[in-house]
């Protein structure tokens, strides 16, 4: 007789995952038998995990290309306004499972698969996270195009396909080591390449004047193939595409240079142009002006605006009769949040006219997603003349034109910072003022973060054009971040307050109801304990180490950059490790410590705070004295499917970033929505976080924005901090005097110097505040109901901080696009019903 289904078995057979019909399981083996037979050509004799894998994902794909192709369909019928978003970076993860749950497929390919006698998570396992992006930004456009497509809109994400994506980071003896992230070695079944929509892409070459006006000639071709992703909506039949570009070099490439005898070498030559969608700059927040970043940037932008173009003309409306651009902005939108826009004045300044800067200008908007000035792009003048010369005569046009406008009289001082060329230090173009320029709308990305770039790094332009400037706070998906990573909470919600928070997060606020609910208390408590367990198993499993399960989970898991502050994390450890050893009897609320993230290759000091964390891990693990009361762990390779593992499990979330300097996070949102308490300073999202939930129920501590921009007037020295707090001195001392690294007594010298004489970030000053608020966290700890209280009621505010939200500003106040709860006709329903469903659209 089978055992009785435990409660979280239970809840995981609830619809929201799907249903399962007979008819479904019959017809996915029917596929998944036919799939690996005749696209792989595998007997279950010879097929291994990855067959099966292969096998599954493209019966899933299946079930994706009739509605991919019927949006495409409907989109034509109805030629809505389309939104474009380009970005260098889409940092989507694994797909399948994303799919099988937006699909409705998940409780039906789950029983398939276990009546074909295989392991639905085993196959997940063997999917390679497409590792296209850096961290936040490029994970926040995979959530916006999730949204996107589950609000109906016709969007488009563009970018470029990387061979090697974000490297592999391996931690040998406590050091960062990068692999290459050769995420494509054994194929990529979701993607569908389009050779017959390659396009040309010109660099190099020289500009020649004539009486018709100037012309961009002997230029080296660029070939831009595109490789289409279907993205599918939640549970309404929309499938939108994701285009990234993959760089190929034309077939006379270099060859009429060479005579016969060097074929070979000119063939071998090719990669110099398909170098530029070879790999991934992995620096997010640090600007490197290097030529093959910026032939990145115009490579995507030159063949996207191309094709956008290209559907502009073919549109329903286009293919009755000619085309005129001045309906160009009201049949389309560009987004761009991090790559420049001067190739959509090239297209239409030529030649240069005031009716084709309005059309750029109403059709761009600009978001921008940082205010440390390293990361802001500033092109070399040289560098762009050798690259693209045109473009730079462009640019120096409409320098002019934007500072022949009568800005500040008299001012030359503040014409000079608003210019689109600096000259101080060499000659670069600033590329942030001119997406400014050349946009209708500009917006940061959470309230802090847009009043700091009006009020401070952009104030002149926003003083001439107060009107451009916006803030549309970022927002994360529940698909991803709760239906698909936390499956037991989802289902414990559906049951409270029914489904539809799926699709409108705002829901989540009927939780309030059940926060004094013991039973409704009891199974949130449940569900994080059962997450805990099952992480727990992963950790011992990947780094040999015992977790206590009653310890705390406390987690930080982000880029590691001396803004993030991890050394102050680190601190507070050796802070805990030196009290324990001090007192080892006294009571103590163990903790799991777990850090994880990649340093930029190049970013020495990121690295050396890597090699400090492992070192005091090491230390504190090896230590009989502390025992299971605390534990360190350096999680490797930090990347979505893994913060799909951890943040579920996390009871207490790290976001300490210095007051000021990180423009809104998004995985400050995802911990706070799988139910983690947050610890934080009042930064980015942080602050809107805290004004949802109330501050008693975070963990704020710290300098506020203004006590950071007093303390960088008075100047901040960290010397008396260091003599007057002994603890914080026990522990920089310990760093300096080689305790956690005895066989290298010196290593650490350059991180307590930076500390001590050029920290921008200012550890010290928090410390003693960051200290007792972890005390505050210990005791709260010790009351598992009134943590667990504090948890719901940081679920139940965290409907702000859906993306869908976010793209419903943008596409209400920035876009001019209306979203729709209007569901496309699924494939097997006659055209007729598309052509029905449209023609409703088009009268509303």
């Amino acid at each position: 007789m089978a055992a009785p289904l435990t409660d979280l078995e239970k809840r995981k057979q609830i619809s929201i995952r799907g249903i399962v019909g007979v008819e479904n399981v019959a017809e996915l083996k029917k596929g998944f038998n036919r799939h690996l037979h005749f696209t792989l050509v595998k007997d279950r004799n010879v097929a291994t995990p990855r067959d099966y894998y292969f096998a599954l994902a493209h019966t899933v794909r299946d079930h994706l290309v009739g509605r991919w192709i019927r949006t495409q369909q409907f989109y034509y019928e109805t030629d809505p306004k389309r939104v474009y978003y380009l970005s260098l970076e889409f940092y989507m993860g694994r797909t399948l499972q994303n799919t099988m749950i937006n699909l409705g497929l998940q409780n039906a390919c789950d029983e398939a698969i276990y009546q074909l006698g295989l392991d639905m998570e085993d196959l997940e396992e063997m999917e390679e996270d497409a590792g296209l992006g850096n961290g936040g930004l490029g994970r926040l456009a995979a959530c916006f195009l999730d949204s996107m497509a589950t609000l109906g809109l016709a969007a488009y994400g563009y970018g470029i396909r990387y061979e090697y994506g974000i490297f592999n980071q391996k931690i040998k003896e406590g050091w960062q080591v990068e692999e290459a992230d050769d995420w494509l070695r054994h194929g990529n079944p979701w993607e569908k390449a389009r050779p017959e929509y390659m396009l040309p892409v010109h660099f190099y070459g020289r500009v020649e004047e004539s009486k018709e006006g100037a012309r961009w000639v002997d230029t080296q071709v660029v070939l831009a193939m595109p490789y289409d992703t279907p993205i599918p909506g939640y549970m309404n039949n929309t499938v939108n595409t994701m285009r990234l570009w993959s760089a190929r070099a034309p077939n006379d490439f270099n060859l009429k240079d060479f005579n016969v005898g060097d074929y070979i070498q000119a063939v071998l030559d090719r990669n110099l142009a398909e170098n530029i969608s070879r790999v991934l700059y992995p620096n997010d927040n640090f600007f490197e002006g290097k030529a093959l970043r910026l032939k990145q940037e115009y490579f995507v932008v030159a063949a996207t605006l191309q094709d956008i173009i290209r559907r502009f003309k073919i549109s329903k409306k286009g293919s009755t009769g000619p085309v005129s651009f001045d309906s160009f902005p009201e049949k389309l939108t560009v987004i761009s949040p991090n790559v420049n826009v001067q190739e959509m004045f090239t297209v239409l300044v030529e030649p240069v006219s005031p009716q084709a800067w309005a059309i750029t200008k109403r059709t761009f908007a600009y978001t921008n997603h940082t205010v440390l000035p390293e990361a802001l792009e500033r092109w070399p003048v040289g560098l762009l003349e050798t690259l693209l010369p045109r473009h730079l005569q462009i640019i120096y046009r409409i320098n002019q034109g934007h500072l022949d406008v009568p800005l500040f009289p008299g001012d030359l001082e503040r014409i000079r910072r608003m210019s689109l060329i600096e000259e101080d230090g060499g000659k670069r173009v600033n590329m942030a003022h001119l997406c400014i320029v050349g946009s209708h709308a500009v917006n940061g990305v959470a309230e802090i973060h847009s009043n700091i770039i009006k009020n401070d790094v952009f104030r002149e332009f926003s003083e001439l054009e107060p009107d451009k400037f916006q803030n549309k706070t970022n927002g994360i998906t529940p698909r991803r971040w709760l239906l698909l990573c936390n499956p037991g909470l989802a289902e414990l919600i559906a049951e409270a307050i029914g489904e539809e928070y799926v699709k409108d997060l705002s829901q989540l606020q009927k939780l309030n109801e059940l926060v004094n609910d013991d039973a409704f208390i009891r199974d949130v408590s449940n569900v994080k304990q059962d997450n805990k367990v099952k992480f727990s198993q992963y950790l011992e499993k990947e780094y040999k180490v015992n977790i206590n399960l009653s310890s705390m989970f406390d987690v930080h898991v982000k880029r590691i950059h001396e803004y993030k502050r991890q050394l102050l994390n680190c601190l507070h450890i050796i802070t805990m490790y030196n009290r324990i050893k001090k007192n080892p009897k006294a009571p103590f609320v163990p903790r799991t410590v777990i850090i994880g993230g990649k340093a930029a290759p190049g970013y020495h000091m990121a690295k050396k705070i890597i090699k400090l964390i492992t070192a005091v891990g090491h230390v504190v693990n090896k230590d009989p004295v502390v025992g299971s009361k605390l534990k360190v762990i350096y999680l490797e390779n930090y990347r979505v499917s893994l913060a799909e593992k951890v943040i579920p499990a996390t009871d207490l979330s790290e976001q300490i970033s210095t007051a000021g300097t990180e423009a809104s996070g998004t995985g400050n949102m995802k911990f706070m929505l799988n139910g983690a308490l947050t610890i934080g300073t009042m930064d980015g999202a942080n602050v809107e976080m805290a004004e949802e939930v109330g501050e008693e129920n975070m963990f704020i501590f710290g300098m506020r924005v203004e006590d950071v921009a007093e303390m960088d007037v008075q100047g901040y020295d960290a010397v008396p901090y260091y003599n007057s707090i002994p603890e914080l001195k026990q522990a920089v001392d310990q760093i300096q005097g080689g305790f956690f690294s005895p066989k290298q007594p010196e290593l650490f010298k350059d991180v307590t110097n930076m500390l001590f004489n050029h920290d921008r970030f200012k550890v010290f000053a928090d410390y003693e505040g960051y200290i007792k608020c972890q005390e505050k966290v210990s005791q709260l700890y010790q009351n598992p109901k009134e943590w667990t209280q504090m948890a719901i009621k940081n679920i139940a505010a965290s409907g702000k901080f859906s993306s869908d939200r976010t793209i419903t500003d943008y596409a209400t106040e920035v876009w001019g696009v209306e979203p729709t709860d209007l569901k496309i006709p699924p494939p097997n329903e006659p055209r007729k019903a598309l052509e029905e469903t449209a023609r409703v659209l088009t009268e509303k």
